[in-house]
């Protein structure tokens, strides 16, 4: 067989250039446009105004304020007569939850709720606790009201290291199915593996202060991302 010369092949005409063009330039778009919608699906979006109650539910007559943009629960001027928890008003399941905190207050003690629900004719939830507050407290999961244990404890010597004691700190708190993740400022502290089959796996993320001596919780750049 005899071999072809390069110019036994005819050149594109500059038609057929266009077109070529033309269809790499769509396949590109709706690459991107697909892209874009993943990641405004997937994107964290903020829980909390920072001006306004809206989209939580809680007591806001005494124990729960805005303060520069910050939720402000409990007081430093009179202890905290019990409990307290300011709620969405919807559930989530499947998330990656960010937050920013601080505990002020000698005893201070506090704790982000989520895949809880409220208590009917109480105060009280029920539900898993990222928890906070000395001596060792700090990044353990606990089960609020319902098991009322630690279900995960976080090495307290290693979050000592990173916990900025009376300013802002992050939490981050990851559910994914049975498996829950808590960090702070970064440092891995639980990762957990729920076997009860019989837990519920969706629920309201809250906010706490806890009842004791005179202390306040802040909470501010709350964020969510919803996971599939």
């Amino acid at each position: 067989m005899r071999g072809e010369t390069a110019s036994s092949f005819p050149s594109p005409s500059p038609i057929q250039l266009v077109r070529a063009g033309l269809r790499w330039l769509l396949a590109l778009g709706l690459a991107l446009f697909g892209w874009a919608l993943v990641a405004s699906a997937t994107e964290a979006k903020p829980l909390f105004d920072g001006k306004s109650f809206a989209g939580w539910e809680g007591e806001t007559n005494q124990t729960w304020r805005i303060v520069d943009g910050a939720f402000v629960g409990g007081s430093l001027s009179g202890p905290v007569p019990r409990n307290e928890f300011l709620c969405t008003t919807r559930p989530y399941t499947n998330f990656v939850l960010r937050l920013k905190f601080k505990l002020l207050g000698e005893g201070a003690n506090a704790g982000v709720q989520f895949r809880t629900r409220r208590i009917p004719n109480d105060h009280e939830v029920s539900g898993y606790q990222a928890d906070l507050g000395d001596p060792e407290w700090w990044g353990c999961l606990y089960d609020e009201s319902r098991r009322n244990r630690v279900l995960a404890k976080a090495d307290a010597a290693a979050v000592s290291r990173v916990l900025k004691r009376g300013d802002w700190n992050e939490y981050t708190i990851r559910c994914e199915g049975p498996r829950i993740q808590l960090w702070i400022n970064g440092l891995p502290t639980v990762d957990y593996i729920e076997t009860d089959a019989g837990i519920e796996g969706s629920g309201l993320i809250g906010l706490q202060i806890h009842g004791g001596p005179p202390s306040e919780a802040w909470y501010k750049d709350i964020r969510l991302e919803e996971l599939p």
